[in-house]
């Protein structure tokens, strides 16, 4: 088998993944990204809605407050500079009943909490004149005007871009199927047609769905014996006529989800999702992302809690995507588990585990987070 030597290798070609090793080749690190399937960004990355997270809901002092809102600011100056279309269209998260009227206050101070600039709270008049469609029924709505969408595609191509640039390498249908550390480093197997070794000084693991089980598969790293792997679906629907709405348009959260949000992409398409569907605890990747016909007409009644005016036979199925989590139905919110040698007493070996949402807008924070965590012992 062929070996080969490099400085750091990054498992996984998704936003964060690519974000790492945009991170350590800005750095001057030699960088060599591997990716099990064919192309960048093909799983959780490009199956969500291409929202720009301000930072609303995430526990104060939490990987995902803290990544979430740096990595936004990160993102809108990417873009900026990099010609990445992206557009701070706004978000009202709404609520329709007394109960989720009174939650509001605390989603408001949560936010601020973890320094979300420019928030207010409007009554259900005022987001009515904003927003004409909404339903007569909404009572209050917290007003995010940092929020947005952007092409997470053309994202994706310049952070690629960016590592080859500075010399990294992404290598496509490299799957690594073993490791064991050593003196020197982390020793990798991959497989594909043709199987490689592959020593590093660093190995960071960002599989998404399959990073549990590839930090298992390095001998003598951390095994995480009493974490579990579970599985969220997430369908979309997208909705035919021009768009009623130009923010994005939320309602109050659930535990598994942010719920059946609104948004209008840069093409002007209204897509409403993701739905949350627990999978068995049995299921793992690869997934079958068809989208069930029936959940379409399951939309119909939530939506239109806030959109009553939703034409009837204009819900079709789009696309879907699978969260991965560390907690199951009925646990408090997971956060992001980055677990470096100074959390696992490893040298070389970075774990990042349970990336969901809003993994993608804190994709640069995380980024340089890890960089930073590389050389630790």
């Amino acid at each position: 088998m062929e070996r080969f030597e490099t400085d750091v290798v990054v498992i996984g070609a998704g936003a964060v993944g690519l974000a790492v090793a945009r991170s350590l080749a800005m750095a001057g690190r030699d960088v060599m990204v591997l990716e099990a399937a064919s192309g960048i960004a093909t799983e959780t990355s490009s199956r969500n809605s291409e929202v720009i997270h301000a930072g609303l809901y995430y526990p104060g002092g939490s990987l995902k407050a803290r990544l979430c809102v740096r990595g936004r600011r990160l993102l809108y100056q990417y873009c900026n500079e990099r010609g990445v279309e992206a557009r701070a269209c706004g978000k009202f998260v709404v609520a329709v009943t007394d109960a989720e009227a009174e939650a509001v206050p605390a989603l408001l101070a949560r936010a601020r909490d973890n320094d979300v600039e420019d928030l207010c709270l409007i009554d259900g008049d005022e987001a009515r004149r904003i927003e004409p469609a909404l339903s007569p029924g909404v009572r209050t709505a917290l007003v995010s005007p940092v929020s947005g969408v952007f092409d997470s595609h053309a994202y994706f191509l310049s952070l690629q871009g960016e590592i080859e640039d500075r010399g990294g390498a992404v290598v496509f249908e490299t799957p690594v199927v073993r490791g064991f550390v050593t003196a020197d480093g982390v020793e990798l197997e991959t497989g594909g047609a043709s199987p490689v070794r592959i020593g590093a000084r660093s190995v960071i693991n960002s599989a998404g769905h399959r990073a549990l089980q590839i930090a298992r598969a390095i001998e003598g790293g951390p095994q995480y014996p009493h974490l579990k792997m579970r599985w969220v679906k997430g369908s979309y629907f997208s909705t035919s006529g021009p768009p009623a709405f130009s923010r994005l348009i939320y309602p109050m959260h659930n535990s598994a989800s942010l719920g059946l949000h609104l948004s209008v992409d840069l093409a002007g398409r209204t897509r409403l999702g993701p739905d949350a569907e627990w999978l068995d605890e049995a299921a793992s990747p690869p997934f079958d992302y068809a989208v069930d016909p029936a959940r379409a007409e399951l939309c119909y009644a939530e939506v239109r809690r806030y959109w009553p005016g939703l034409p009837d036979g204009t819900i079709a199925p789009d696309y879907s995507g699978v969260r991965p989590k560390i907690v199951g139905p009925g646990d408090a919110p997971g956060d992001f588990l980055i677990d470096g040698p100074q959390g696992h007493g490893v040298a070389g070996v970075v774990n990042l585990i349970g990336i969901e949402s809003p993994g993608l807008t804190s994709s640069l924070a995380i980024g340089e987070w890890v960089a930073g965590l590389v050389d630790l012992k």
